[in-house]
């Protein structure tokens, strides 16, 4: 006689390197710019409408209603990559062996991208209304340099402090209207000064990420990360791509 064996099915939490976050990430962050500049921008030419008049359009076209229907699903995904990248900040920030680098690269990243960012959000390549969000990383990251100088101080007044030093970063990214600048500054923070308490920087980061539909999402990949940096894509590959993907869909979104 054959024995019934009972099948015993294991799950085992998957492990993500930093780079399969960041690679996620980017692919979310692409998909999200063809949603505006292809689908929003190119397709439909939102643009050329009013808010009462684009309604009415989507109403009495079906094509058009499943265009924007696809760019808004392209765009929602985009908030996937803010939690991953404000997390990356804080694990690059605590690992690299020169701040001074790490800034200087990002910072020239941030101005270099933004006449594209410019072109692909304003159609021309320079405006002040608004900054591109590697603006919002400088920032966070100038926080965390001086969050770390008084990491050491836990008395009323320390505490006080680290509240003003967030608060500031609020401002200026709020005075630069840097893109996805609130989330990316407060989400730096609770992954920086909670960074020991696991249960805790969860549950304050999918409050902040809130602010974007898809943001809490982007934690399960966060809670899986294993803390290993393999750079198996150089560097300068990640700063490049950020300008070189917002030129690259501008161009298709012109000739769509």
């Amino acid at each position: 006689m054959s024995e019934n064996r009972r099948r015993t099915v294991i799950w085992r939490t998957p492990s993500f390197s930093a780079d399969q976050l960041k690679n996620f990430a980017c692919i979310m962050m692409f998909l999200q710019t063809v949603g505006i500049v292809v689908f929003e921008k190119g397709l439909l030419h939102t643009g050329q409408y009013t808010q009462e008049q684009f309604s009415q359009a989507l109403a009495e076209n079906e094509r058009m209603m499943m265009l924007a229907g696809i760019g808004s699903v392209l765009q929602l995904l985009g908030g996937l990559a803010v939690p991953i990248f404000a997390f990356l900040l804080v694990e690059g920030f605590l690992n690299t062996s020169g701040y001074k680098k790490y800034l200087l690269s990002l910072t020239v990243s941030a101005l270099v991208s933004e006449v594209p960012y410019d072109l692909v959000n304003y159609g021309k390549p320079f405006d002040l209304s608004g900054q591109n969000a590697l603006f919002s990383m400088v920032i966070s990251l100038l926080m965390l340099y001086f969050l770390k100088r008084f990491a050491q101080r836990d008395e009323f007044g320390g505490i006080l402090l680290k509240g003003l030093i967030v608060v500031c970063a609020v401002i200026w990214v709020s005075l630069l209207r840097a893109g996805f600048g609130l989330c990316i500054v407060l989400l730096a923070a609770v992954f920086y000064l909670g960074y020991s308490k696991n249960v805790l920087k969860t549950l304050l980061g999918i409050a902040v990420s809130l602010l974007y539909v898809t943001g809490p999402l982007a934690f399960y990949g966060i809670w899986c990360y294993d803390g290993s940096r393999k750079n198996r894509i150089p560097k300068m590959g990640y700063y490049l791509f950020y300008p070189l993907h917002l030129l690259v869909l501008w161009g298709i979104g012109r000739l769509v």
